[in-house]
């Protein structure tokens, strides 16, 4: 599953941002939140609808792995690699540089050759994941590589395997994942919530005067406790900010 040429081998990245087992999120205020980021190894999916960050949240991780000096694979259902340059781009984050030294990998799959799309994933993903070193993943989303299996007892199978092969590499992972309309704390199969060990949930509130609010909550996260509050956050021209001292009204 190389995006261009063979994965290099494995090197160890630096202990910047990664202290006693935790991985920090690159998140101005979600850390904080969180005391020391997400547990090392995790697989955390981030819930939301359209237009609220999950993309920018992915590549936000993913960047602060790569100024850590660690290296990162992203895996596209839906952006080509030239338009997940462009995204990130928007924000300041040059992803041409890590590409060029090998140090991220962004691969795009093709939703309309699913079983192509899923041999690759099952078959080659781990192992890509392991020779490219890479100590952070972002699959985006999860809800399009879902659909592509027949029915629920297969998603729930083929989405069990997924997760103790991304685990085995030892990478922390960030799913994006898309939100049921009437219930924007579901994802929309209702599984990769179960399997996940971290949830934090995107979503817009509206206000008593009819403005919307961004809100961000941190619904699950195994190994840690964690605040539960719902807080307001911005997606700014350097990415997202959680406004941990603020409250939602």
């Amino acid at each position: 599953m190389a995006d261009t040429e063979a994965a290099p081998e494995p090197t160890d990245a630096t202990d910047e941002g990664i202290q006693e087992g935790f991985v920090l999120t690159g998140i101005d205020g979600l850390d904080e939140m969180l005391g020391r980021g997400v547990p090392a190894g995790h697989i955390i999916t981030v819930l939301g609808s359209f237009g609220t960050g999950k993309t920018t949240f992915a590549l936000q991780f993913l960047m602060q792995g790569l100024i850590n000096g660690e290296k990162a694979v992203f895996i596209s259902l839906e952006e080509d690699v030239d338009s997940v340059i462009a995204n990130a781009a928007s924000f300041g984050w040059d992803l041409k540089r890590y590409l060029k030294e090998k140090k991220l990998h962004i691969v795009k799959l093709e939703p309309v050759d699913a079983k192509t799309t899923v041999t690759r994933i099952r078959s080659e993903l781990p192992d890509f994941i392991k020779r490219s070193g890479a100590s952070r993943v972002a699959i985006d989303s999860i809800s399009l590589l879902n659909m592509l299996f027949a029915n629920d007892t297969e998603r729930r199978e083929k989405l069990f395997a997924l997760c103790k092969q991304l685990k085995s590499t030892g990478a922390t992972c960030v799913f994006t994942a898309e939100v049921k309309d009437e219930n924007p704390r579901s994802s929309r199969d209702g599984l990769v919530e179960y399997v996940s060990d971290g949830v934090i949930g995107l979503r817009f509130n509206e206000r008593e005067n009819g403005e919307v609010q961004l809100v961000i909550q941190v619904i699950k996260m195994r190994r840690l406790k964690h605040p539960r509050s719902v807080k307001p956050y911005s997606i700014t021209d350097q990415g997202l900010e959680v406004h941990g001292d603020m409250e939602v009204f």
